[in-house]
């Protein structure tokens, strides 16, 4: 059944378009008439037969010719898709100023209605002052922001969302309540923005779709969503389109935003940031999302980098569709991951998809340092296959290569305690200006993780350790870049959506592993020096936290037990490891001697104790005179570097040809003066101990004769 309203024809779920998604049954969908003028030659451009030369006897080089040419047809729907958004709006400050300065009026209008919406509530903040109830109404004024922003448009739903990620700015409560901010706002009339993708795309719908949604699926602060079907192709996409002038809107407000900033600067003294820096930074990301070609080419880089794990989905992009304030991309079919019960009707587990969550999110903030940076539940999907599906790539941020191995070394300072290391890590951070004191920041620091740390690692919850150190952030002179706020608010929300599901559930013992993995095996000299310090403490080895590493970071799909041992080995006998060397020639005597003296202990203790009497005599009991304490010390450490060897066998990928590179690498001139000096220390030191219980005997038999 079809019914005609104006150029286009209403068509009911019940023919085709209902096996689009059979969770849209029942929905009414828009079918562009198919009488229109001859159809534009670049509507075919998807669907053209490839120009490949027919190659018989070898398809793998006409599969790669294949891929080839797909490759540069993408390049160049690519380019065609960049010429349409020449146009697309940057931030420029300095424009907005000379544009708003001269429309008083306008700016006069809107600026009334934003200060009725934030004076009264500045009111009831100054009330709760001076009656002495500030603490106490902190939540419910929270809360009563979020809703002004909420009613005050776009912008300062997007501002909102922005302050939910800076524990520098604002108090726990209201980094809560802002957190709940979502962009569920009215849409805006269909007919506009089916004509903003004509006008966008030079072409007309049903040139373009066979089928699509009468009405938005989903609407956002800056766009709406519709669902349809390619004519060409038929393929089912997702069609974002720009809200209509969203640029003057968020232009005028910004202009009135930023001009606050400096008043806050400049009077206001409790707010310790530059405001107008922070605001000209969000400013730029917000208008980042009104260019959807770049969005698109966010999703691109996104998908190339860690989409390559089997459980990671991100939805390509059509680009003969794409401009602007347009965005086609794949359709997916999924449920948001704070929909735990729909989530489980589909036979899936909501912790597995957080799992993966999380560890797609370490290898942004880490590996590669280009991550989501609005990781809210409705960006992420759970898919009828289990994957995980992020969507939209408006706002992405990027972490500095130096910042990643802070962030590492940060975290082994405060496994280790070293509060005086977790402070200097924050000038390495940039969280800090490099003169400032941090001397009383210690103290701080080592009240707050003296009482969270008496549990282990993996028990601790990581929204308690981002509330701690969020109000340390708030009362010294931090400045939390961009990139740390939204990395832990993305764990934050991460670690929320599994408590639903289990609240024993501990982010950081999902997130260990990935951690014990870098360390032990990535050849940065700035994490090499972090394992160090996390491994030897006061000129001693500490096998039990070696053995802790192996144990997680066994847990990470990506360990490899040859990566582990390579880069540790060229460090040792490198030309910068002489400090290290001669930890390693102690430890390695140490242990060498723990396994002759265990040895020597265990064959002791196998002799009947009358031979051994008749033997021995007044030693019956000990071995070379050793006392309980130390005998247990011994075979305590033998038994260690025992199960960690074990713990190297039993890995997946071990693989007794592993060991032949280590074997070269000792061959070296270096290795050999490094073993020459290790079997120097244990000969002196058997020498000692044999000289020592020989001196003892002897004493004893002078006593037994005196």
């Amino acid at each position: 059944m079809s019914i005609v309203v104006g150029q286009y024809s209403l068509w009911r779920s019940g023919d085709a378009i209902s096996r689009l998604n059979g969770s849209y049954h029942g929905t009414t969908v828009v079918k562009p008439k198919l009488a229109r003028s001859k159809q534009p030659l670049a509507a075919l451009i998807e669907a053209r037969p490839r120009a490949v030369p027919a190659i018989n006897n070898d398809s793998s080089l006409q599969t790669q010719l294949v891929l080839a040419v797909d490759r540069t047809d993408d390049l160049q729907a690519e380019a065609r898709a960049m010429a349409r958004a020449t146009n697309a709006p940057i931030y420029n400050p300095e424009l907005l100023a000379n544009t708003y300065g001269s429309r008083p009026i306008e700016v006069l209008r809107r600026a009334l209605q934003i200060l009725v919406a934030l004076s009264s509530f500045g009111v009831k903040l100054w009330l709760d002052k001076n009656s002495g109830q500030l603490d106490q109404n902190k939540r419910r004024r929270a809360a009563e922001l979020r809703g002004i922003f909420t009613r005050l448009g776009p912008t300062f739903v997007k501002l909102g969302q922005g302050l939910s990620t800076r524990p520098d700015i604002c108090p726990p409560e209201y980094l809560e309540e802002l957190s709940q901010l979502q962009d569920d706002l009215p849409t805006f009339p269909d007919a506009e923005a089916f004509l903003c993708i004509e006008k966008e795309l030079a072409l007309s719908l049903d040139s373009i779709f066979s089928s699509l949604s009468p009405s938005p699926v989903a609407a956002a602060s800056l766009g709406q969503v519709y669902k349809a079907k390619l004519k060409q192709s038929g393929k089912v996409v997702a069609i974002k389109v720009q809200r209509p002038n969203i640029e003057e809107a968020i232009g005028l407000d910004f202009y009135l935003i930023r001009s606050l900033g400096f008043l806050i600067n400049k009077y206001v003294d409790i707010i310790s940031s530059d405001v107008v820096a922070l605001i000209d930074e969000f400013a730029r990301r917000v208008y980042q999302e009104l260019n959807y070609v770049q969005e698109g080419q966010n999703a691109r880089k996104f998908k190339k980098l860690y989409a390559d794990k089997e459980d990671v989905l991100v939805p390509d992009i059509f680009w003969d569709y794409t401009s602007g304030k347009v965005l086609t991309m794949e359709w997916v079919d999924g449920v948001k991951l704070n929909e735990q019960e729909a989530i489980e009707r589909q036979g899936l587990k909501v912790l597995d998809l957080v799992n993966t969550g999380i560890q797609c999110s370490l290898r942004q903030l880490l590996e590669y340092g280009y991550f989501h940076a609005d990781p809210h539940p409705g960006n992420l999907l759970a898919t009828p296959e289990g994957k995980l599906a992020f969507l939209d790539f408006g706002m992405m941020s990027e972490t500095p290569e130096e910042a990643r191995c802070a962030i590492i070394g940060h975290v082994v300072h405060m496994v280790n305690r070293d509060y005086e290391a977790m402070a200097r890590d924050y000038y390495a951070l940039d969280f800090l200006s490099p003169d400032t004191d941090v001397s009383p920041i210690v103290p701080v620091l080592r009240n707050f993780f003296d009482d969270t740390l008496n549990a282990t690692v993996s028990e601790l919850n990581f929204k308690t350790i981002v509330d701690g150190l969020g109000a340390v952030f708030y009362q010294y002179p931090f400045n939390v870049p961009a990139y740390y706020a939204l990395i832990l608010r993305s764990l934050t929300v991460l670690e929320g959506l599994a408590l639903y599901a289990d609240p024993n559930f501990k982010v950081l013992a999902a997130s260990y592993p990935y951690f014990a993995k870098r360390l032990l095996t990535d050849p940065n000299p700035y994490l090499r020096d972090a394992l160090i310090e996390l491994l030897f403490k006061d000129g001693k080895f500490r096998w039990s936290r070696l053995e802790n590493l192996l144990l997680q970071g066994r847990k990470d799909r990506d360990f490899s037990v040859k990566d582990a041992l390579q880069p540790v080995l060229k460090l040792l006998l490198g030309p910068d490891g002489e400090g290290l060397r001669v930890l390693a020639i102690k430890e390695a005597i140490r242990v060498t001697e723990a396994f002759v003296l265990g040895t020597v202990n265990d064959t002791f203790n196998s002799i009947p104790d009358f031979m051994r009497i008749l033997l021995f005599r007044d030693n019956s009991s000990r071995a070379l005179g050793m006392s309980n304490e130390e005998q247990e010390s011994i075979v305590e450490l033998r038994d260690q570097v025992l199960r960690i060897w074990r713990l190297l066998q039993s890995s997946e990928n071990f693989d007794p040809t592993l060991l032949q590179p280590i074997v070269q690498v000792l061959q070296q001139p270096e290795a050999r003066s490094f073993g020459g000096r290790i079997f120097s220390g244990i000969t002196q030191r058997l020498a000692a101990r044999m000289l020592q219980q020989v001196l003892r005997a002897s004493t004893t038999v002078s006593a037994s004769t005196v």
